[in-house]
């Protein structure tokens, strides 16, 4: 399997290669998507604040943990170790299930408000659910490719 950069599947990258090779090119997009669905879930009303508040806490902790990944990316401070490998593959998973289960109890509950949201928060909702999952994607997508990376190291 050809390595999709110069820079080969079984060692990880720091510094700007972490903008040219797969899977890290995901970091931004992730902190995008994610940072999104913080912004829109907190700029309607909470209405079932016991479910919202799971999907709040999911975005938070992406964001800032996704964040705090990349910057330790950047900086090389996985010296470049098998176990910085599996780690990045477990966080990404771990990430994209927490994303998919925000994402379903965002649906059902933008859904549920339908009838009794007006117009506009009800499309900042669905604007929501759309981009927790395409987060969800994106992080799947690292999972992989991680994956495919700690395999080959």
């Amino acid at each position: 399997m050809a390595a999709t950069s110069a820079q080969s599947m079984g060692s990880l990258p720091s510094g700007l290669g972490i903008c040219t090779t797969a899977p890290d090119i995901f970091y931004l997009p992730e902190l995008v998507f994610g940072g999104l669905v913080w912004i829109l879930v907190a700029s309607t009303r909470i209405s079932p604040t016991n479910p919202l508040g799971w999907v709040m806490f999911v975005s938070v902790f992406c964001f800032v943990m996704t964040f705090l990944w990349m910057v330790i990316f950047m900086a090389g401070g996985h010296r470049n170790s098998p176990a910085w490998a599996a780690a990045d593959f477990a966080y990404h998973s771990l990430a994209a299930l927490f994303f998919l289960s925000a994402g379903v109890i965002l649906a059902y509950i933008t859904f549920l408000s339908k009838a009794v949201a007006e117009f506009r928060i009800y499309q900042i909702d669905i604007a929501a659910v759309v981009f927790a999952y395409l987060a969800t994607l994106l992080y799947f997508i690292h999972a992989i490719l991680s994956a495919i990376r700690w395999k080959h190291f």
